[in-house]
């Protein structure tokens, strides 16, 4: 197999000044990126005022205060408190059974 070299066979100026010097393309692209930062840290800094702008707006609720009297719900503090107001007034009472039906539920049947 034919081995290919490292050289080309007609070099431009640009693969001979990136050979000698790598640094043309690395410098450019940390400028770009320091630039980059600096450029969106406005747009970065908007975003931000915007969210801070509506945390600090009050609602009419909160601004009369209506929020501090108010108990925080508990959905197992209901059940509890509904479960217990249905035990207080219960009564167990007994139902009359159809007729022909035992006191204990349907009669066993005999063998045939």
């Amino acid at each position: 197999m034919a081995r290919f070299d490292a050289k080309p066979l007609n070099p431009s100026k640009l693969n001979r000044a990136v050979q000698r010097n790598p640094a043309i393309f690395g410098i450019p692209f940390i400028i770009l990126m320091v630039a980059a930062s600096y450029g969106m840290s406005t747009f970065t800094q908007t975003r931000y005022d915007l969210h801070d702008h509506k945390v600090k707006q009050l609602s009419k609720a909160q601004e009369l205060g209506l929020d501090k009297q108010r108990k925080k719900f508990d959905i197992r503090e209901e059940y509890f408190k509904l479960s217990s107001q249905a035990d207080d007034d219960w009564e167990p009472r007994r139902i009359q059974r159809p007729k022909g039906l035992p006191e204990w539920g349907v009669p066993p049947t005999g063998p045939p």
